[in-house]
């Protein structure tokens, strides 16, 4: 395991909320190596001393003794990502030993920091990157990160980062569909009707609208995080559970992905951006694009996978900002019983075989049945919708960062994304931006504390809006 760490964007909302804590809590357990250290880096002006005591402010201080021995090992260096040459200057001391960088930063900084790194000698084998996403703006710009990334070190040492894979309920959808042979046999097209992938949140993006009127909802989490669920529900069982056999085959789903074109942007994509509304019961504001009336905050979309397991099989995706409710689901339908026997009356009230995944803000999972609640005396059986659930109080788990900073020290890439995966993901989000651009497909309003624009409701499955919130 490494035990140097450089985090740069150090005094970013990221670093804050969970990098920092995440060493903490890591440090705490003793699952760090005795000589660990970290250079703090970041634009601010603060010394070794001045950074303490700012980080100080902002970590929870209950453990005071593990707070005091993370912030000793901490070492501040003011640095500018822009400038190669100054950083090779500042940083080259710190290549005394095998490092791993970690670049929280917006990604245009990447390519200029890791030639600044690559001078500092902090590349050499067996030395690590690790970047957040987004890689890149698209297909074009992704590929020129990774030109960049590979004249400075091989792929094997290149971490990119989606939070999502780190979460462990994302992990336990690999253990429910290819551990268990009650969905092992029915986790295909024949038996199942449509896929449907919610993430939604109650926070806007307040603070980051920049950010956002150049990257939207489809760019910053359809890409990465909801592309990577995607492939994890529908991809092949790989030979063995190791990092080159699954991203080997959540590859393959990402490459089979139809593109969307213009003709096909009406009927499987609507956009939307919050306007001023409630949420938690508090008025907020809607999303002030500056100008830029093209990007939304809400994406709908229905994907197609063509090859023979998914075949004319929809797999929905919705995200969106200011929801009513916060929650990541998924949500698999089968196709209903091959010869209804109960009769008419009886149909009326039928609903699908549901399996629904919450993977957050809590762990569940739940199995919609149809079940008999007739009596004895009665003659006849009265069918009614019933639900199986199999959640159980789960222990208390690390959040995704602690396991994935481990993960990057002791050189484990199992739950990383790899730089064809990126190229194919980028591949189909270009289509649907294409296609949008050549359909001119609107952007709607929503009310903020709503499932998103009217035009959503063939996107948003009943099971979600009527459990997590009203309906839009």
């Amino acid at each position: 395991m490494h035990d140097s760490l450089l985090l740069f964007g150090a005094t970013g909302d990221l670093a804050q909320r969970y990098l920092f804590p995440s060493l903490h809590h890591l440090l705490r357990d003793r699952l760090l190596p005795d000589t660990f250290r970290v250079i703090a880096i970041a634009r601010s002006a603060h010394d070794d001393d001045s950074f303490r005591a700012w980080l100080r402010d902002r970590l929870d201080g209950d453990d005071y003794v593990v707070l005091e021995e993370l912030l000793r090992r901490i070492h501040y260096v003011p640095v500018d990502l822009g400038d190669a040459d100054s950083m090779a200057a500042s940083l080259s001391r710190y290549a005394d030993r095998p490092a791993v960088s970690y670049l929280s930063t917006p990604p245009n900084l990447f390519a200029s920091a890791c030639r600044g790194l690559k001078a500092a000698g902090l590349l050499e084998a067996p030395s690590r990157l690790v970047l957040e996403k987004p890689i890149g703006h698209d297909l074009a710009s992704a590929k020129e990160i990774d030109a960049t990334l590979k004249s400075a070190l091989d792929e094997s040492r290149i971490f990119r980062i989606d939070h999502y894979l780190g979460k462990a309920p994302v992990q336990n959808l690999l253990a429910l569909r290819l551990g268990n042979t009650l969905f092992e046999a029915v986790w295909e097209r024949r038996w199942i009707e449509s896929v449907d992938i919610i993430v939604a949140e109650t926070a806007g993006v307040d603070g980051r609208e920049g950010y956002y009127a150049d990257y939207g909802a489809l760019r910053d989490m359809v890409q990465n995080h909801m592309l990577q669920l995607l492939a994890l529900i529908a991809m092949e069982p790989p030979a063995a559970m190791d990092t080159d056999s699954i991203r080997d085959e959540k590859r393959k789903v990402l490459r089979a992905l139809r593109p969307m074109s213009a003709a096909d942007a009406g009927a499987d994509s609507v956009r939307g951006r919050y306007r001023d509304g409630v949420v938690d019961g508090h008025a907020v504001k809607g999303f002030d694009a500056g100008g830029h009336d093209d990007v939304e905050t809400f994406v709908g979309l229905r994907a197609w996978i063509d090859n023979w397991r998914w075949a004319g099989v929809p797999f929905r995706l919705v995200t969106g900002k200011r929801m009513p409710s916060r929650t990541t689901e998924v949500v698999v339908t089968f196709r209903p019983v091959t010869h209804w026997v109960f009769g008419a009356g009886e149909a009326r009230r039928a609903r699908p075989n549901q399996l629904r995944m919450r993977l957050q803000p809590e762990e569940t999972i739940e199995l919609g049945l149809m079940g008999s609640l007739a009596a004895s005396e009665w003659s006849a059986n009265e069918l009614q919708p019933m639900s199986l659930d199999l959640a159980m109080l789960p222990p208390k788990r690390r959040i995704a960062y602690e396991r994935l900073m481990i993960d990057a020290l002791k050189g484990d890439q199992t739950l990383f994304v790899r730089d064809d995966e990126v190229e194919a993901a980028w591949r189909w989000i270009d289509s649907v931006s294409a296609a949008w651009r050549d359909a001119r497909t609107p952007v709607h309003d929503y009310p903020a504390g709503s499932w998103g624009p009217v035009e959503a409701a063939p996107f948003l499955p009943r099971a979600v809006t009527t459990q997590n919130g009203r309906k839009a």
